[in-house]
């Protein structure tokens, strides 16, 4: 089992990077102070092993959203591309359905090992505000019960200037897609 912590060290190192991020980014987040979200980091470092997670598999992880009814800021991958977390189908059931040529894993799974959730489709959509996301690759998001229970799952991406959900079978699989994470701290 992976220790789901961090040295000083590197939650020192990840801090500085994702300060810089935020920094070079202030368009996601506007009128957000970065020492408040430090501190929340700080006081959870199971979130900061979370974001860890998200930059080692080159998701670059920054902040798009403050909820001020939870107190939550939302962390997501802002990798220009889906990050490097793909050819994995939707959840463990379409994972465990196909009788060959089964991927390493799922996205669901993947997520919550990870210590995410995978962003909803309305979160991806917000994401594409902030920038222009997925413009090669797609990300599976969140699929409503009624669509997985009949074995569909649904997945994002930027084509045209546009944002497009579309559908497949939970357990499809491409090199091009993988999931985009959300965390709140």
């Amino acid at each position: 089992m992976k220790k789901k912590s961090l040295t000083p060290e590197q939650s020192e190192t990840l801090l500085k990077g994702l300060k810089t991020r935020f920094e070079n980014n202030m368009n996601r987040h506007k009128g957000m102070d970065w020492e408040k979200i430090e501190d929340k980091l700080k006081a959870h470092p199971e979130k900061l092993w979370s974001l860890n997670e998200m930059e080692i598999t080159e998701g670059e992880p920054d902040v798009i959203a403050y909820d001020k009814k939870t107190d939550e800021y939302l962390f997501a991958d802002c990798s220009p591309e889906s990050p490097k977390r793909r050819s994995l189908c939707y959840d463990y059931p379409a994972w465990e359905s196909r009788k060959a040529n089964k991927p390493e894993s799922n996205a669901i799974d993947k997520a919550r090992e990870m210590g995410l959730e995978i962003l909803t489709e309305e979160q991806y959509r917000n994401l594409q505000e902030l920038g222009k996301f997925d413009l090669k690759t797609s990300s599976w998001v969140k699929t409503p019960a009624h669509i997985r229970e009949l074995g569909g799952a649904i997945f994002c991406d930027r084509r045209y200037n546009a944002v497009f959900m579309y559908h497949n079978g939970a357990d499809s699989y491409y090199a091009a897609r993988g999931f985009r994470g959300a965390l709140s701290v």
